[in-house]
C-alpha cells in the first residue's frame, strides 16, 4: 500500500510494503493484533517528520494522523468520500493547521474524478478538546458544515430521534455510514460504521490506548459496548480504527502518559475480537470498574465527572 505524507502543500510519496508482522510473543500470539499491518508505520515523534501524515485505506478513504510533536495526543482523523459529500471525522488537537492538509487531499480526489467541488461535513467522534480544535479553520469555507459538539446538535444533524438507542444511517452518496451513539467516555460520543469498507471508526471508546471511563458513566459505557456488539452481529467488521495509539507492541503495555514520542508503537487497527473482549471485561466488573490491562487496550476508570449539558447555552 502506498502512503502519502502531507505537510501544508508539500506532498511526498512513500512506497513499499508495510513492516513485516511482529514475531510471536511468549504466549504464542503475535504482538501485533493484525497481520500484516494495514498501514506503514505512523509518524510517532521519534525522528524528523511532517506535522501530519495521510495514508489511504482505499481511493475514497483516508486516515490522517497529527504528529505527536505538535500534540502528545497524536490523534487520528478520518476522511471518507461519497459521490455527494465528504465527511471528516474529528479535526485534531490543535498546535498546527489541519485545513491545508485536508484541502489538499480533497483537491487531489476532485482532480482524479474530474470534479470542481464536493460539500464537506466535519463531524466528531466526541467533544473532548483533542478532537475539534481544527473546527475554527473551516469557518467561512464554502460548501462546509461543521456539526456541533453537544448531544442535541449531534442528534439533530444525524436525525437520531431516540439518543442513545437509535442507530441511524447517513448517506454520503452511494456510501452508507451507520452512526452509533456510544456515550460513556463522553456524553456525545459516536462510532461510525462504513458499509463500504466494513471499518468501525471507534473514537476513544475502544482503541489501542487507555479507555478512560468516568466511574459514574460506567453503566452508560457498558450499554454502549453492548449496543455495538449487537450491531456487529449483523454488520461484519473488518477492523476497528480508533482515535489514538497509546500502547506498545508488547501486550498490555502502555506508552508513558504524555510521552513526546512513541517508539515501538502498537498498530492503529484492532481486530473485531477486541470488541467482544471488552464487552466481557466490563460485564465481569459489575458496577465497580477497575483498571485492567488487556493485550490491546487498558480499561482505565476515572473519578466521577459531571455530565456536560446536552444542549449549547442560549446565545
Amino acid at each position: 500500500m502506498k502512503a502519502f505524507w502531507t505537510l501544508a502543500m508539500l506532498t511526498a510519496i512513500a512506497t513499499g510494503a508495510p513492516d513485516a508482522p511482529a514475531a510471536p510473543d511468549a504466549l504464542g500470539a503475535s504482538k501485533s493484533s493484525v497481520d500484516p499491518p494495514l498501514f506503514h508505520p505512523w509518524i510517532n515523534g521519534v525522528s524528523a517528520e511532517p506535522e501530519m501524515q495521510v495514508q489511504p485505506y482505499d481511493a475514497d478513504t483516508f486516515v490522517i494522523r497529527q504528529s505527536i510533536r505538535t500534540n502528545f495526543e497524536g490523534p487520528f482523523l478520518y476522511l471518507l468520500f461519497g459521490h455527494d459529500r465528504v465527511i471528516l471525522l474529528d479535526s485534531g488537537a490543535g498546535g498546527l493547521k489541519i485545513r491545508p492538509t485536508v484541502d489538499h487531499v480533497i483537491a487531489d480526489w476532485l482532480a482524479q474524478h474530474g470534479r470542481a467541488s464536493i460539500p464537506l461535513v466535519i463531524a466528531h467522534s466526541h467533544a473532548h478538546g483533542d478532537h475539534h480544535q481544527g473546527d475554527v479553520e473551516f469557518e467561512g469555507r464554502a460548501d462546509t458544515t461543521v456539526v456541533g459538539l453537544y448531544t442535541t446538535e449531534v442528534s439533530s444533524f444525524f436525525k437520531i430521534s431516540d439518543w442513545p438507542n437509535d442507530i441511524v444511517r447517513y448517506d454520503l452518496g452511494g456510501r452508507i455510514l451507520d452512526i452509533i451513539p456510544t456515550p460513556g467516555h463522553h456524553a456525545s460520543h459516536i462510532m461510525v460504521y462504513d458499509e463500504k469498507t466494513r471499518l468501525l471508526l471507534s473514537g476513544d471508546t475502544i482503541c489501542a490506548c487507555r479507555l478512560y471511563i468516568p466511574s459514574n458513566q460506567f453503566a452508560s459505557y457498558r450499554e454502549s459496548i453492548d449496543r455495538v456488539v449487537a450491531f456487529a452481529k449483523d454488520h461484519p467488521i473488518s477492523h476497528i480504527l480508533g482515535a489514538h495509539v497509546e500502547m506498545t507492541r508488547e501486550p498490555g503495555q502502555l506508552i508513558t502518559d504524555e510521552a513526546p514520542s512513541h517508539p515501538d508503537e502498537h498498530v492503529l487497527e484492532l481486530p473485531p475480537s477486541a470488541l467482544t473482549e471488552l464487552e466481557t471485561a466490563v460485564h465481569a466488573m459489575g458496577d465497580t470498574p477497575k483498571q485492567e490491562p488487556h493485550r490491546d487496550f487498558v480499561i482505565f476508570p476515572l473519578p466521577p465527572r459531571p455530565l456536560p449539558p446536552a444542549s449549547p447555552p442560549p446565545k
